[in-house]
């Protein structure tokens, strides 16, 4: 069997690479990571919290983008010295090196490809993640805190920065709801594809007799705004309720009232806030919340006859979008792209990458085949 034609694959990656450099404009990437490496030198940067949390992780998102393009780059070189030497001394052992680091770099162009796809007119915005126990009891509960993991550890494994807004913990175990932020450029365009309703089956750990339980929740990802998005909110329109933080542990935090719940009186969206000690920085974090939410709504009232960008999510029997199988046997599949993965335990450690790029690659399918 003949092996593949070298000349003509790396000749073929390398103009891929080129186009996506054009696409990615690497060089403006570059003029924003040094203006953005100006503003973390900057002594009082730290005197707004949230914009140096905004600045850190685009500086940190943005550098790892690039640093993951050199990278692969110089793959594709070292590829091409190694089959060089392969042929050279018709040495197996470093043809089949060769073989299989061709594989490598082919699927990390590919996915490097799918970034290009994300052109929506929120995509390039970080992340706001909410996630839902629902039908399922403790099982769900589980289930949830288990998805903000797998996304959190996703997170860490690019060197995007968390921030934590609201845990609602369960009474047994898991969580009833979490909000979080991944602070990245393209956040939002690449876990957009995540939000709707999972489905896990397993053997439940909290079931005395040992029996399968299913357990559903739902999860809703919107982007993160900036001062130039349009989206006023009345004082009046806004109720405010303020607690004292839940949580186990009985950290420093719930020693006062400091945690902060919004409600948008007109649509009844209700956000909470109890990761600050302060109040007013408690309340401050909600309203980036209640924002974020009401401009999803907001385009998914414009856009009614697609899915929008929150969707109406019921973590229940029937509109699942992914299943998450322990048990008899194990998979992970995605319904919607058929795309599946057979180590249930990887993919809850975040490795998810195969899950967004196929997401992100049958979102656009169905977009090209909406406007034809």
């Amino acid at each position: 069997m003949a092996g593949p034609d070298y000349d003509s694959e790396i000749k073929q990656l390398t103009a891929t690479m080129h186009t996506i450099e054009q696409v990615l404009d690497l060089d403006q990437m570059e003029r924003d990571i040094a203006d953005l490496g100006e503003q973390v030198a900057a002594p009082d940067l730290w005197d707004d919290q949230a914009n140096a949390t905004r600045v850190t992780g685009r500086l940190s998102g943005l550098q790892g983008q690039v640093d993951r393009f050199r990278a692969l780059h110089q793959r594709i070189d070292d590829l091409a010295i190694l089959a060089e030497l392969a042929a050279e001394e018709a040495d197996e052992e470093t043809k089949a090196e060769a073989d299989a680091e061709l594989e490598k770099v082919k699927k990390a162009v590919e996915g490097l490809e799918v970034r290009t796809l994300l052109s929506g007119e929120y995509d390039e915005r970080e992340a706001l993640v909410s996630i839902r126990a629902g039908a399922g009891g403790v099982d769900a509960a589980d289930f949830a805190e288990t998805l903000m993991r797998m996304y959190v550890r996703w997170a860490e494994q690019n060197n995007y920065p968390v921030e934590v807004f609201e845990t609602s913990y369960a009474e047994e175990a898991g969580l009833k709801s979490a909000t979080f932020a991944i602070h990245a450029p393209y956040a939002y365009g690449t876990l957009s594809v995540e939000s709707g309703t999972h489905r896990l089956v397993r053997i439940s750990p909290f079931d005395n007799q040992g029996r399968r339980q299913t357990s559903f929740a739902a999860v809703e990802v919107v982007p993160v705004l900036e001062q130039t998005d349009e989206i006023d909110v009345p004082d009046e329109e806004i109720r405010v309720d303020v607690y004292r933080s839940g949580g186990p542990g009985g950290q420093s935090v719930n020693t006062t009232d400091s945690a902060v719940r919004l409600t948008h009186i007109p649509t009844g969206t209700v956000v909470s806030c109890q990761n600050e000690k302060s109040q007013l920085q408690n309340k401050a974090s909600a309203m980036v919340v209640l924002k974020a939410k009401l401009l999803a709504r907001k385009k998914a009232e414009e856009k009614a006859h697609l899915d929008g960008l929150r969707g109406d999510v019921q973590a229940s029997w029937g509109d699942q979008m992914r299943n998450y199988v322990l048990n008899p046997y194990q998979i992970v599949k995605d319904l919607r792209t058929g795309f599946e993965s057979g180590n249930p335990s990887s993919v809850f450690d975040g490795d998810i990458d195969g899950f967004l790029e196929a997401g992100i690659r049958w979102r656009r399918g169905s977009e090209n085949a909406e406007s034809n």
